[in-house]
């Protein structure tokens, strides 16, 4: 699948998933703000460390063939669209994207080389079972 293709394909994804979160009652009641690209990644990140018939409907739904390809395209994403543009008078964007995982089990290597290269995320091991936040 080339760029082209990926860029139709998520940008179908986006107005899709937009038109859902904008047509239910609370929606149409106020003014609401969703970043597709940020669900877009973060679901392409949950495809990454996920196999079998849910990665396989993560990639359906992503519309898209393998993970191969949309770690590339989330990769070229992540690098292009969130690039440091203020040098050039353009824009510099942040974007919050991390792993986290009880500390009781860990991250497969594979998974945390994609999360770290890949989508240039954070990942940790933190204790979901006994701490408790202020």
């Amino acid at each position: 699948m080339d760029l082209r293709e990926l860029i139709a394909s998520q940008t179908d994804v986006a107005l899709s998933l937009s038109k859902q979160v904008l047509l239910t009652t609370e929606a149409k009641n106020s003014n609401t703000v969703l970043s597709p690209l940020s669900i877009h990644v973060v679901l392409s990140l949950i495809a990454a460390g996920s196999k079998g018939p849910t990665q396989g409907q993560l990639l359906s739904y992503l519309k898209t063939k393998s993970g191969e390809h949309l770690n590339a395209f989330s990769s070229e994403l992540v690098s292009v669209v969130l690039a440091d543009g203020s040098g050039a008078g353009g824009p510099s964007l942040s974007f919050a994207n991390g792993v986290w995982v009880d500390k009781s089990i860990s991250l497969r290597p594979s998974f945390k080389q994609v999360v770290d290269n890949v989508y240039k995320a954070a990942s940790d091991q933190v204790d979901f079972q006994t701490k408790v936040l202020p």
